[in-house]
């Protein structure tokens, strides 16, 4: 088990982000750069609010079903390697999981659906990394469930999660340029901003959340060299966190019911968001 307490890894670290945010606003204003715009920020402050109301639940009910699934550990890595190892291997197998959850949301339209609201955004700052979609936190619940399967101390694994979430903070910023040798592992601002692009070369790519050795391992890496242009395809046009939320599920409704089979149904849902859905021109 660990010492460290939800409630502490979120008193050191909020205050962290808070002041990340206030710096950046003013570089941003002392510098002419306009990375803030009022109303993109009010609509980012909507959608966490949403995201932390439903994200307290979530984050209640992952963690009992970890602690029931950890009775049932395949592997009993406790009692097999040291605590500083457990908490390493449990970084790198969340970032792991993340990957592969990220990269679905991307590619499965429900999920997409869901998540198209933290890339609604034309802007790329601190501020955008809390604009979190308001069911994500019950989305991702079923991935990572094999992490007590495999052994992870659930206690361990919920703060480590955390500090792996504000982490992510730090890659939603233009005022940090390429990091040099920590390009080649980690997930760096230059990498994020890339994510975040809307440029055809960017689509799609550089889903990790701490490390980027996954999307080059898998395939799914690209560095930033063209200038970013943030945001989707074809932008939401819409400051309104609950019309952002719903508006994915609503082109899918409208498409299921002129579905003319149920194959053709399910691909609706579970298939790849097609480029006009994907670039949220509902």
């Amino acid at each position: 088990m660990t010492s460290l307490t939800v409630p502490e890894v979120y008193a050191i670290g909020l205050p962290i982000i808070y002041g990340m945010i206030a710096l950046e606003a003013l570089f941003s204003s002392m510098s002419n750069k306009s990375f803030y715009r009022l109303n993109d920020t009010l609509c980012t402050a909507g959608l966490l609010v949403g995201n932390i109301l439903i994200g307290f639940a979530a984050k209640g009910i992952s963690f009992s079903i970890h602690i029931f699934l950890y009775q049932f550990r395949l592997i009993d890595l406790a009692s097999l390697i040291p605590v500083w190892a457990m908490w390493i291997l449990t970084f790198i197998l969340i970032d792991l999981v993340f990957y592969i959850y990220h990269r679905l949301s991307h590619r499965v339209r429900f999920l997409w659906a869901i998540h198209m609201s933290h890339h609604s955004s034309e802007e790329m700052n601190f501020a955008v990394s809390l604009r979190q979609a308001w069911f994500a936190p019950l989305s991702k619940i079923p991935f990572f469930l094999v992490l007590p399967i495999l052994g992870l101390d659930p206690t361990i694994v919920v703060i480590a999660g955390i500090i792996s979430t504000l982490w992510g903070v730090v890659g939603h910023t233009q005022i940090v340029d390429k990091l040099g040798p920590l390009e080649m592992i980690f997930n760096t601002p230059s990498h994020h901003r890339v994510h975040h692009g809307a440029n055809k070369e960017y689509i799609d790519k550089n889903y990790g959340n701490l490390f980027i050795i996954w999307d080059k391992m898998f395939g799914t890496f690209e560095p930033e060299h063209a200038t970013v242009k943030y945001g989707l395809v074809n932008n939401v046009n819409t400051f309104n966190p609950v019309k952002i939320t719903f508006m994915g599920w609503s082109a899918i409704f409208k498409d299921v019911k002129k579905a003319r089979t149920i194959r053709e149904a399910f691909s609706i849902i579970f298939g790849p968001p097609n480029t006009r859905l994907r670039g949220g021109s509902f």
